[in-house]
């Protein structure tokens, strides 16, 4: 795996003029921030050795290099999930290879149900935290220690320091924000009633399909990692919503504009 990596990241070294030193994940409420980029480079994955393809309605399949108010990013927008069939480690193949390239930061979003009482749909939630129930982690497997632990560590998963930063930003431009703990299932499924009670008893706020292998990944590589969950849909224990996929992407949209405002204005101050 290691040699692949080295291929796909010398061969999108050789294809971009800047050096990127944030890597942004468009997932759910962040795909309006394309607009803001100033595009050196577009590759297509399907052009990329050893990239996987994204199959999900929404998820345009590019890798963008640029810059971002002023900071030098590499942006996937679109991502790969464990329920498209992919294993841990292909869905998990871009954040290596962003490792390679030497990024050392990396901001994730995700749509994601909501079962925090207090929540809202299209509220924007802070990920202080995750519970993988996935079943699987992309760490499974021979280790190679020089990319990583045998078993790292996962006290701070998302960073605190960029949580400060980000709460900051949300008080200077009026913009709400959550915090809360995320909880990673493999969907397609939304859940059921029983399922949004047990997961919010278990002390999860929020729940999706994504993240969490990236998230491990990231930290295990030594990462700093950020990560943003927009409410699509409610889970509560007395009122479970019925939810789709077309009305998920209509949330997201609606909490696309706070969202692209948080990640545009503090990018900066990473």
């Amino acid at each position: 795996m290691l040699e692949k990596m080295k291929e796909t990241a010398l061969f999108l070294e050789q294809r971009i003029k800047i050096k990127p030193e944030v890597a942004i994940v468009l997932g759910s409420g962040l795909g309006g921030l394309v607009k803001d980029i100033i595009v050196d480079t577009e590759i297509n994955y399907k052009d990329i050795p050893n990239f996987p393809v994204s199959t999900v309605q929404g998820h345009k399949g590019t890798l963008m290099f640029g810059t971002l108010n002023n900071v030098p990013v590499m942006v996937m927008n679109g991502r790969f999930h464990y329920y498209e069939g992919n294993g841990m480690k292909t869905l998990t193949f871009p954040i290596f290879v962003m490792h390679q390239m030497g990024i050392k930061k990396v901001i994730l979003s995700n749509a994601a149900g909501g079962m925090n009482p207090t929540f809202k749909v299209s509220d924007i939630m802070i990920i202080k935290d995750h519970i993988n129930m996935m079943a699987n982690n992309p760490l499974m497997g021979p280790n190679d220690d020089t990319l990583g632990p045998r078993f790292p560590d996962m006290s701070e998963a998302y960073s605190k320091r960029i949580i400060k930063l980000a709460m900051k930003v949300g008080e200077k431009f009026n913009i709400p924000l959550q915090k809360g703990i995320y909880m990673g299932v493999t969907g397609p499924c939304f859940e059921t009633p029983a399922e949004y009670r047990m997961f919010h008893i278990m002390g999860a706020d929020a729940v999706g399909m994504s993240t969490v292998p990236e998230t491990i990944a990231a930290r295990y590589l030594g990462m700093e990692v950020f990560a943003l969950s927009v409410i699509t849909d409610l889970g509560l224990i007395d009122a479970v919503e019925q939810a789709s996929h077309e009305e998920v992407l209509h949330a997201a949209e609606k909490a696309e504009p706070k969202m692209v405002k948080l990640v545009y204005e503090l990018l900066p101050q990473l």
